[in-house]
């Protein structure tokens, strides 16, 4: 439960960005207040960790099974497909035939096939360009389609030990990457949104999972994770410093950021998963946090879609002229979405996506054939790892 706390924190953080991040300023305080809110977009990268993590958990612990990929990606299908294919024939058949296509929205229909095939990251690295209006956030729903469509080959492939040595090697991969294309004046889009360039985030998830399961269990994490969490800090102050000091060596300073967040997640998740109490956890296991991680996909999903509405409709300028107040209508617009996102992911999940959710249970690991047959989950397998993170499943 507290890892859906998790999910709280990393939904919460990215609706900063449309929310806040997105306004306008005019004084000071409401320059700190859009700064803060676009610092937000590192919720992304611990939405990756955590998906590292947990996925990384599910396919090892399911690794015998002979339902192995069967059962996999049933259960990634019925998660994820309904709502997003949901949504894209919602914007792209049902707004056209009631004719309510927005000048934006048309724009993105016009390349909507890399939407259908998950390959908006794939089209915005290609033209250096967001490039889809009201969906553009997609591009790091195409990245965990493309880790949960390859990474289980590897599980399966591969030894534990050589896991290991995949997933430090992709963790390096991605950083050189992400430096190398920025020393040669790459745009900045496709280091941000083209796959390999995020890898160094979901294989340290990836890699806490593995460590997890080994002959010690998720105790082995406990020290690394706190002096991994000290040295990812200081690497962050220290990048945060250089960068405010000068601009030379952006093409190493900007890229390093980016991992020293991935480890400060990571150990964040091997801290919650290996403590049996503490302030972290009672946060972290709080009723606001897990509500927010229980509706975070719906969350995600429609809040961009919001967001870009209200830019469109222009309801900042509005709600500055009804209330009088500039900073009023930054934080009044602010609540409205979180609002609006609210009210729509929990009726999408109650009344919509729980309908499929419900047939999860028929591709189970742990549910023998005869079972499976009957239709009735079964009961957990023994020997599993013990703790947080054999108990999730996302």
């Amino acid at each position: 439960l507290v890892l859906d706390g998790v999910r709280g924190l990393a939904i919460a953080l990215v609706m900063g960005v449309h929310f806040l991040g997105d306004a306008t300023p005019v004084s000071g305080a409401e320059r700190a207040l859009v700064w803060l809110g676009n610092q937000g977009i590192v919720g992304v990268d611990l939405f990756f960790v955590l998906s590292g993590f947990l996925i990384t958990g599910i396919l090892y612990d399911s690794r015998e099974s002979e339902r192995y990929y069967s059962d996999f990606y049933m259960r990634r299908l019925l998660r994820i497909f309904p709502l997003y294919y949901g949504v894209l024939t919602l914007l792209f058949v049902g707004l056209p035939l009631l004719r309510l296509m927005p000048a934006g929205l048309l724009e993105s229909a016009s390349h909507q096939a890399w939407l259908w095939l998950y390959g908006t990251n794939i089209y915005q690295s290609l033209h250096g360009a967001w490039a889809f209006p009201y969906v553009s956030h997609f591009w790091s729903l195409a990245i965990e389609e493309h880790f949960y469509l390859l990474w289980p080959l590897a599980m399966h492939a591969f030894s534990r030990r050589t896991l290991l040595r995949i997933c430090f090697g992709c963790v390096g991969f991605s950083l050189i990457l992400r430096c190398a294309l920025t020393f040669f004046g790459a745009n900045m889009i496709p280091v941000y949104v083209l796959t390999p360039c995020r890898l160094d985030a979901l294989c340290t998830g990836a890699l806490l999972a593995l460590l997890a399961r080994g002959p010690q269990g998720a105790v082995v994490l406990a020290a690394p994770a706190r002096k991994t969490a000290m040295a990812a800090t200081l690497g962050l102050f220290a990048v945060a410093l250089w960068h405010m000091r000068t601009k030379d060596l952006e093409w190493l300073s900007l890229p390093l950021r980016g991992t020293f967040f991935a480890l400060a997640f990571g150990a964040l998740v091997a801290i919650l998963v290996t403590s049996r109490d503490g302030p972290l956890l009672r946060l972290f296991g709080s009723g606001p946090l897990r509500f927010l991680g229980k509706y975070s996909y719906g969350l995600y999903v429609f809040h961009g879609i919001i967001g870009f509405a209200f830019l469109q409709n222009q309801l900042q300028p509005r709600l500055t002229a009804m209330t009088g107040s500039h900073l009023g209508a930054v934080l009044l617009q602010a609540v409205m979405g979180v609002s609006l996102s609210l009210v729509i992911a929990v009726m999408s999940f109650e009344l919509y996506e729980k309908r499929f959710l419900r047939l999860k249970h028929y591709f189970d690991p742990e549910r023998t054939p005869k079972e499976g047959q009957q239709g009735m989950p079964a009961t957990p397998r023994e020997g599993r790892t013990e703790g947080a993170c054999s108990q999730q499943r996302p």
